[in-house]
């Protein structure tokens, strides 16, 4: 009995615990707060789904106590109560209730499960892009832009994203939380979807799908911009490169030792992901900071911080002062200044 009641002690510590951390987090990575279209329709269903199985509890558990306390043995009662059974009643209310509650449950999920898989890809109206995941980053193609990006999808508010989704080796899986349900990423298929906002911000995306040692470091970002910065940004990215006199010689470095696997040339597709400015990206490998000393360290042996990733280590390969030079080249990687 004592070892009872110091468990019981424990419960609303237990309670108290579950209700902070069910607060955690980011709201730029929390279904509960769309930011756009796609996922307000899918709270709605949400929240319909909650709300039916709510009310199916109440009522379930109003009859139940009903029927114990009215129905209970009185004192002196001897015998069995009147049996009710054969109420032709009782079974049609039993039976048309639960589907009606279905229909009224079915009806738009699959409504909104079609609508959300549309095929955008020949609209002329949608912003079109390619989006291939890797182990462990992703790869975002503008394929009417000619435009080739990595971990940052940048968008227009307003506007129709048409995703077409596709895997480069194993099953991983698409969702930015705030904007849209998720989606699977399969090699040698492709899916469809779309997201829309009208926000100007920045969302945090996520794979979903375990795909690896580093499947929780598979972090991407979706940045909404204003109709007239988006242009700006596709002005900016279409530039030719251009490389400063005190990095001609990183640039010799990168060339002969990192080309084979990233594209500087925003319109090239590359092994790695595409380094076109990439001295305007908030973080190295969707996880580090961008700093000079996290670059190096990421150069010198990047499987210590992103595990299982398919770039090889440069720190037995390249003296310090080389990777100082590869950094100051690709922090120079500006097309926007």
């Amino acid at each position: 009995m004592k070892r009872l009641k110091s468990k019981w002690r424990i419960a609303p510590l237990v309670a108290m615990m579950t209700l902070l951390l069910s607060g955690c987090g980011s709201p730029q990575l929390s279904a509960l707060m769309p930011r756009g279209s796609v996922a307000s329709e899918q709270l709605f269903l949400i929240k319909l789904s909650i709300g039916i199985m709510g009310l199916v509890i109440v009522v379930v558990a109003a009859l139940y106590f009903i029927a114990i306390i009215r129905f209970r043995k009185r004192k002196g009662q001897t015998g069995y109560p009147k049996q009710v059974e054969g109420s032709h009643k009782l079974e049609i209310i039993w039976t048309v209730i639960p589907i009606l509650l279905l229909l009224i449950l079915a009806v738009p999920t699959v409504y909104y499960t079609f609508l959300h898989s549309t095929d955008l890809r020949k609209d002329p109206d949608a912003l079109q892009v390619k989006v291939t995941a890797h182990q462990y980053w992703w790869e975002f193609e503008y394929t009417d832009l000619g435009i080739n990006t990595a971990q940052d999808l940048v968008i227009p508010q307003g506007k129709k994203i048409a995703l077409e989704l596709e895997s480069a080796d194993v099953t991983h899986s698409f969702w930015v939380p705030s904007l849209g349900g998720k989606l699977d990423a399969n090699r040698g298929q492709v899916t469809t979807y779309y997201l829309e906002t009208d926000e100007v911000d920045t969302f945090l995306g996520k794979c979903t799908e375990l795909c690896g040692a580093s499947h929780s470091l598979m972090d991407f970002k979706v940045i909404s911009k204003s109709t007239a910065d988006f242009d700006a940004w596709v002005e900016g990215k279409k530039k030719p490169v251009a490389v400063a006199a005190e990095a001609e010689k990183g640039k010799l470095l990168f060339d002969s030792n990192c080309l084979s696997c990233h594209a500087v040339e925003v319109d090239k597709g590359s092994f790695g992901p595409n380094l076109n400015n990439f001295a305007n990206r908030v973080e190295i490998a969707g996880v580090l900071e961008h700093t000079d000393e996290n670059l190096k360290e990421w150069i010198k042996d990047p499987t210590t911080l992103k595990m299982g990733n398919k770039m090889p280590a440069f720190k037995d390969a390249l003296q310090d002062d080389e990777i100082n030079e590869i950094v100051k080249y690709l922090n120079s990687l500006n097309n926007f200044k």
